[in-house]
């Protein structure tokens, strides 16, 4: 049974791989204008996923 500290975990390593896949994205795939936006969402998924980690234990 999963209970919300683990669903918290879950959701923070994905939020971390899709973070690291747009920051990839856009260093090697888009690396004209679009890839600064996609590198700027990317960080963006890390700073919700430190917001995730940092609500385990406390929900």
């Amino acid at each position: 049974m999963m209970n919300k500290n683990t669903v918290l975990g879950y959701a923070t390593l994905i939020m971390i791989i899709v973070g690291l896949g747009l920051i990839a994205l856009g260093a090697f795939r888009y690396n004209e204008i679009a890839g600064w936006g996609f590198a700027a969402v990317g960080i963006g998924f890390f700073a919700i996923a430190w917001v995730f980690n940092a609500l385990k234990g406390r929900v």
